[in-house]
């Protein structure tokens, strides 16, 4: 297996620290306001490589933390007139539900960075004691100049560096892309103590913070969107290498690409802001999980209804594939064992490849023209390798709508009730099931094998 490591810009023999064991770490989203097609773009593919991970035998431990205390949330805090602590659970629970709905199910532990403020104070000290931070009237900053290879993971030298978008302009700075490790406090502002006053963490100590807690000073992935490169992750490695003095902090560093919509960024500003909860009414979690994993990790996507749309087909074909060989009986026997696992084979490779999730699923739609040109001559043995083939395709795409076991049940109920009608050529009954079926968004099709739902 192997993996593109965005510090040596090159892919790299997946080997774990320890053995079978991965330690996994995510940025997790600042909750001041609903998650948005950018959050699922990067968390469903985190969660599909972990649990392609563990299909492998790997033990994996996917640690994400949760800024709950930031700007963006103080300032909502006071625009609502609200505790800005409140803001933040508020919208960590939203998050939590858009991940459930969305089936992103392979986080061991979701670390808020409020429940670390001991463990961030610590290391800001350390750092602070080493002589890589400095105390000014508003907060303690990370001296930049102390670390000489900073700029090494967005492969810039520190002349380069100008202040990133949340690296603030400060007189008392001694350089300007020296960051906040702890920022003093202001009125209205939630804080905690510390030697250096009350106050509350800078965004990019806590990440070290939480994962030196749950692994220690290196690990194996740290993973996020490609728009944390700099300085986000450039800060994190600064923190982590000088305070521990080891290195790497990190054997692979995976970015997601871009998200845009209609060709333009993403952004408030721009008006264009999409929640998963709002795409969720009117799209199968399933079918956004395909659509996202139809692209590359590393690429760009471009998000519209319309391309949702135009993906639709080959998503239904995989999953009224997999419900028909689901019906199907046949007699003892297996004739495509051979074949069927060519197609394992194939989607493996794939994702055994940088997680090549657009292959992956090249191989799974060529699988599904085979099973249905060979139904019809599948023995038993066939059909059972078919539907574990798609069983572990759902456990680790999640991109079959399968997961729904009482509401199927009761679809399969009326279904039945349905036959029983045709059958006793009630077909005024039968039609008026099946519309009333599609009214809920359930389309039934007649098939020689029987009925065929599914979702539209």
């Amino acid at each position: 297996m192997k993996i593109y490591d965005t510090l040596s810009r090159e892919k790299k023999e997946f080997l774990p620290m320890e053995g079978r064991r991965v330690k996994l770490f995510v940025c997790g989203p600042t909750v001041y306001d609903y998650s948005h097609i950018g959050h699922a773009r990067t968390y469903v593919f985190f969660d599909t490589m972990a649990s392609y991970l563990r299909y492998k035998g790997y033990h994996v431990f996917y640690l994400q933390n949760i800024t709950d205390i930031d700007d963006k949330i103080i300032n909502r805090g006071r625009n609502e007139k609200r505790d800005p602590l409140d803001i933040s659970l508020e919208f960590m629970l939203h998050y939590f539900n858009d991940m459930r709905s969305l089936r992103v199910d392979s986080v061991n532990i979701y670390a808020p960075a409020t429940y670390f403020i001991d463990r961030i104070i610590d290391q800001i000290q350390r750092l602070y004691d080493l002589g890589y931070a400095y105390e000014t009237d508003d907060g303690v900053y990370y001296d930049v100049s102390r670390f000489r290879e900073y700029g090494k993971l967005s492969h810039q030298s520190l002349d380069m560096i100008r202040a990133g978008a949340r690296v603030e302009v400060n007189e008392n700075k001694r350089h300007p892309a020296d960051f906040a490790l702890w920022k003093k406090r202001k009125e209205g502002e939630p804080f905690w103590e510390s030697p250096w006053g009350e106050g509350r963490p800078g965004w990019h100590i806590e990440d070290t913070a939480i994962t030196e807690y749950y692994f220690g000073p290196q690990y194996d992935i740290h993973g996020g969107g490609s728009d944390l490169i700099f300085p986000h992750h450039e800060c994190e490695i600064a923190q982590m290498e000088a305070v521990s003095g080891k290195k790497p902090m990190v054997n692979y560093w995976m970015h997601t690409g871009l998200l845009t919509i209609r060709q333009e960024r993403m952004g408030k500003s721009m008006g264009n802001v999409i929640n998963i909860r709002e795409i969720l009414k009117n799209v199968e979690p399933e079918l956004l999980r395909y659509f996202l994993l139809s692209s590359h990790y590393r690429s760009p996507v471009d998000f519209s209804y319309e391309r949702i749309d135009e993906i639709r087909q080959s998503w239904e074909k995989i999953v009224i594939a997999y419900r028909k060989i689901l019906k199907k009986e046949s007699k003892e026997g297996e004739s495509f064992i051979d074949d069927i696992r060519k197609y394992r084979r194939m989607f493996e490779d794939a994702m055994d490849d940088d997680f090549n999730t657009p292959e992956a699923i090249s191989a799974i739609q060529l699988f599904v023209n085979f099973i249905n040109k060979n139904m019809d001559g599948m023995g038993m043995g066939d059909i059972e390798e078919s539907i574990k083939f798609f069983n572990d395709i759902d456990s680790i795409l999640k991109i079959i709508p399968s997961g729904r076991v009482a509401e199927e049940r009761i679809i399969e109920l009326i279904l039945s009730i349905r036959k029983m009608a045709r059958e006793r050529k009630l077909y005024d009954i039968s039609d008026y099931i099946r519309e009333k079926l599609r009214e809920n968004n359930i389309n039934v099709e007649d098939m020689q094998e029987g009925q065929i739902w599914y979702r539209k």
